[in-house]
């Protein structure tokens, strides 16, 4: 069995959330388009049925464009949608379990917020990738803790998996980040609140193909 492959840098796009199934697909398609490097699937209702039609339609969709779909804090539902891997938070199913149930191929990713040593834990328990944040005040989670730029700099020399900063990113503040190291920057509000959401998503990529000024 070959290797997985590396979580990509890049843009990482955190649908929102809605009943409205066509009009989210069409928004992640606009977003695909525009270049987003994977796609987390968020749905914190209780429409068990909607949920599971949904990250169908995403896998699918996604499937099209060569782009993986990660499933936001529900194993059960990720393995049951066939999606690309799993978010896990602090209250969720852990690593190792993820990895025991959607095998060696899928993503694991884990939310560290603002602890090195969660990110250090996560990366020996088998992650893929580690995400950090709130880095900026965000509408999804206004009151969220903040994490720094310092945090950024010093998990580049101590974690050795993709690194992935959340948390109210912007275009104008998502520069600080990738120069401290960021390796994907997880967008909701300015990707997906936009009235152009391809251009959004093309704007962002820019910013990782732009050398930061020395």
């Amino acid at each position: 069995m070959s290797a997985r492959s590396t979580f990509p840098g890049g843009v990482y796009a955190l649908t929102p959330e809605t009943a409205d199934t066509a009009h989210l697909l069409a928004r992640v398609e606009a977003a695909l388009a525009g270049g987003v490097a994977a796609v987390q699937y968020r749905d914190k209702s209780a429409d068990v049925a909607r949920r599971h039609e949904q990250a169908c339609e995403l896998v699918a969709l996604c499937r099209r464009f060569g782009v993986p779909l990660i499933v936001n804090d529900d194993l059960r539902l990720a393995d049951l949608a066939g999606a690309d891997g799993v978010h896990l938070g602090r209250d969720d199913a852990g690593v190792r379990e993820a990895r025991i149930i959607l095998g060696p191929q899928k993503f694991v990713g884990a939310s560290c917020y603002q602890s090195l040593d969660l990110a250090r834990a996560a990366q020996a328990a088998g992650a893929d990738y580690v995400a950090f944040g709130s880095f900026f005040a965000s509408p999804t989670k206004p009151a969220a803790p903040r994490a720094s730029l310092d945090l950024l700099r010093a998990a580049g020399s101590l974690i050795h998996l993709p690194i992935v900063a959340i948390g109210g990113i912007t275009h104008a503040n998502a520069p600080a980040l990738i120069d401290a190291g960021a390796d994907a920057i997880a967008v909701l509000s300015a990707l997906f609140d936009t009235p152009d959401v391809r251009a959004s998503a093309q704007a962002f990529n820019h910013l990782f193909a732009t050398e930061p000024e020395q």
